[in-house]
């Protein structure tokens, strides 16, 4: 193998930078070349190609973001769209590919691999945590900890006031986020996609909850059934008209922000070992980390394969949160 390409696609995730970095030095390391291609898929298509060597991954371990720029690609959909970007491999004698990002950027990767030979494996990018196959992906950990200072201030003001906060965190189609943040903020209570009638539950929570609580939060994942967390603030002041209920929506902060320590260093592995795997002529596959090992997970299986949630986790926060 003499040449390589990365790409980073879909929402970006802190962390990313750091495995764009492992993947280039590794890749230089064996004497391998290596490219980056911009904007994702959509750069493949238009070809926005950049020469990666050591320099050009200096001094980024410690950004968010990533510095290939990251974007949602429509075209890419298209069997126009999908021969334009392998046209551009080809023409640049491409002989692997990385991908970083999420559930999208698999499902990407599957339908390109269908049509070439191309070997492809894939790092796990994405704040929500809900791919098979590892257990943290790229992004998870700093997210949770960027929610959990953000609530351990909004809980400053809503103790000096006597107020309910309800707080929205992201989670479209999981509630990773919001559950272990909950947990870790010491949260009243969390409504998240994967449990039902979340408000009703809610509303009988407040009612039996110590009258000499100065405050109280509620971690509300954007993808909940309630329809979010001014929908949830609606039907608690209705039922409680007393209490003074706020709503913070913490919205893309959560995706920002310098990853921390086990952020850089578990996207560092997976960077090093997806050029690994391409050497040892793996393909179609993702690379994680499940109970300190690093596995390989097939893209058709690691993608919307959400896992239940662990029902011990949701006890023990229904319990502690008492």
């Amino acid at each position: 193998m003499k040449k390589i390409a990365v790409l980073t696609s879909g929402g970006d995730a802190p962390g990313m930078n750091a495995c764009i970095r492992a993947v280039v030095r590794t890749a230089l390391y064996h004497h391998i070349e290596v490219i980056g291609f911009k904007h994702g898929y959509e750069g493949l298509i238009n070809d926005e190609c950049v020469q990666l060597v050591h320099q050009s991954v200096a001094n980024i371990i410690q950004r968010g973001g990533t510095i290939l720029k990251a974007s949602r690609s429509l075209r890419f959909k298209t069997e126009e769209g999908m021969q334009q970007a392998l046209n551009n491999l080809q023409k640049h004698h491409i002989e692997g590919l990385v991908v970083i990002g999420g559930d999208g950027t698999f499902a990407g990767a599957i339908a390109l691999s269908k049509k070439t030979n191309i070997p492809i494996v894939g790092c796990p990018g994405t704040i929500d945590n809900d791919l098979v196959g590892t257990d943290f992906t790229i992004g998870y950990d700093t997210a949770i900890n960027t929610v959990i200072e953000a609530v351990d201030k909004i809980r400053d003001t809503a103790e000096s006031h006597d107020r309910v906060f309800i707080v929205e965190v992201m989670g479209r189609d999981a509630g990773l986020i919001a559950l272990r943040s909950g947990i870790g903020s010491g949260a009243e209570a969390i409504l998240i996609p994967e449990t039902k009638n979340d408000t009703q539950k809610l509303i009988e929570r407040l009612s039996k909850s110590r009258k000499n609580k100065s405050s109280k939060i509620i971690i509300v994942a954007e993808g909940d059934e309630s329809g979010g967390a001014y929908q949830v603030a609606e039907k608690v002041k209705k039922q409680f008209p007393q209490l003074d209920v706020r709503v913070s929506i913490l919205g893309h902060i959560q995706r920002g922000g310098s990853p921390t320590c086990m952020e850089r260093v578990n996207a560092s592995l997976m960077g090093y070992n997806a050029v690994q795997a391409l050497i040892a002529k793996k393909q179609s596959v993702m690379i994680g980390i499940v109970n300190k090992q690093v596995s390989y997970t097939p893209f058709e299986k690691a993608i919307k394969h959400i896992e239940d949630l662990n029902p011990d986790m949701l006890q023990m926060m229904e319990i502690l949160s008492m």
